[in-house]
């Protein structure tokens, strides 16, 4: 026993070095201060995200899921090798993963038939939410959403990340601002998906694939490996909406809400007509839709290629959408890679701070990690994620029906149609539901 006590001694007599990294100093961030992130979903989209993620200094990536071994195995390696450490979790199913009590926020990147389910458990059980688009696949699906992140007060951000693009920006605040007069009427064209013909092959599923937990509340169909194709399941209405939606639209679609201040409403009224694919897809692969919202404004959303064909100012945009917003005095055209104004001085014009301003981001990922800190909201948000989809449905279910429909945006659903109201919620497969 004297010889622990004078071993004790000797510790407590011994100057205490305790790293920086540990006390938060020299640029760390203390192991306590730190955001502990699952990812869920880390194919092309998700690792991407992921990648983005592991560069702040205050989130540690502690788990990984993905139904594809492949997929979570290289995410696994790749946290594991960036920290030095064999600390990060891989999962097969998502509910595993929510359950661990240590994790504070989610990457939601799964195909988007998953993205609701995932996200309502996620907020019920006080997780922070970073959910790539698009947000469902049904509007009752995304009110879900919308309900359980306010309910259950966690921050949310939604993968439209366009909108911590400066040239976005700038673009909605030029606009809000009176620069280009009166607004009348939003264009955007939307990147065009081929329209080759697509078959898929039955088989059994690779070793290491969970087909049945890929499927979710989608219904059950053969594997293929068509189906699972970046080039065909997102134009399966099972499973996506193809460019009109989470392929490209909904930022689109989301920049025109945006700069519309129709982040908390949307269209009163929407008529559309489109070529849809007839072989292993089902979506649109051309169309034009428009929208018409009570301030009088005009949304029409085509695709690029008709887009090209329609009206001049589009005849040499890159192939990867844009916007214009064309008011009394002038139009603004925006897209990922810069401006164009006319008149063209508009371009340089800065607003000021006693003018309206949005919300400065130039990182999607970071903005979510501040709002988590601080309780500010993110560039984001759930609501206006639920009316951009909202949006995109719109025209989906116009485009079904071949006719015009009217919207309340108040009681969100369509006015006087029952069988368009229909089409505002879907059933999924058994045991998964909302």
């Amino acid at each position: 026993m004297t010889g622990r006590r004078q071993f004790l001694r000797s510790l407590a007599a011994a100057p205490l070095v305790v790293p920086a990294s540990a006390l938060g100093r020299d640029g760390f961030v203390a192991p306590s201060d730190r955001i502990a992130l699952g990812a869920i979903g880390v194919g092309r989209q998700g690792s991407g995200d992921m990648r983005g993620f592991l560069n702040n200094a205050d989130v540690r990536v502690r788990a990984v899921c993905d139904v594809q071994q492949a997929n979570r195995e290289r995410a696994e390696t790749l946290v594991n090798n960036r920290y030095g450490a064999k600390e990060c979790s891989s999962y097969n199913d998502y509910r595993e993963l929510l359950a661990r009590s240590d994790i504070d926020a989610v990457l939601i990147a799964t195909g988007e038939r998953w993205h609701p389910i995932i996200a309502v458990e996620a907020a019920n059980r006080g997780k922070h939410i970073y959910c790539e688009k698009p947000l469902s696949l049904s509007v009752a699906e995304a009110k879900a959403v919308r309900e359980a992140v306010n309910r259950n007060g966690v921050a949310f951000q939604f993968g439209t990340q366009q909108r911590s693009s400066f040239y976005y920006r700038h673009a909605v605040e030029l606009v809000r601002n009176g620069r280009i007069g009166e607004p009348k009427t939003i264009m955007i064209g939307t990147v065009r998906s081929p329209s080759d013909r697509l078959f898929g092959t039955p088989k059994d599923p690779p070793p290491g694939f969970d087909w049945d937990m890929w499927l979710g509340p989608s219904p059950w169909a053969p594997y293929s490996d068509m189906r699972v194709s970046v080039q065909a399941w997102l134009f399966i209405s099972d499973y996506g909406l193809g460019c009109l939606d989470g392929a490209w639209g909904i930022h689109d679609v989301d920049i025109a809400q945006w700069v519309n201040d129709a982040d908390a409403t949307g269209p009163v009224e929407v008529e559309g007509a489109g070529l849809f694919y007839k072989d292993i897809r089902d979506t649109p692969y051309e169309w034009t839709v428009e929208h018409v919202y009570a301030n009088g404004v005009r949304l029409i959303h085509m695709d690029m290629l008709t887009a090209r064909k329609r009206a001049k100012e589009f005849s040499a945009l890159p192939s990867n959408g844009a916007s214009v917003f064309f008011g009394t005095e002038g139009w603004v055209y925006v897209s990922r890679e810069g401006l164009v104004t006319h008149p063209a001085s508009l371009a340089g014009e800065r607003i000021g701070p006693n003018q309206v301003q949005v919300i400065r981001s130039s990182d999607h990922r970071r903005n979510l990690l501040d709002s988590i800190r601080t309780g500010h909201p993110t560039v984001s948000p759930v609501e206006a994620a639920v009316r951009g989809q909202t949006v995109v449905q719109q025209a989906y279910i116009s485009m079904c029906l071949g006719r015009k429909l009217r919207w309340d945006p108040a009681r969100e659903e369509f006015t006087g149609d029952a069988e368009a109201n229909r089409m505002l919620s879907r059933s999924l497969r058994s045991p998964w539901r909302l």
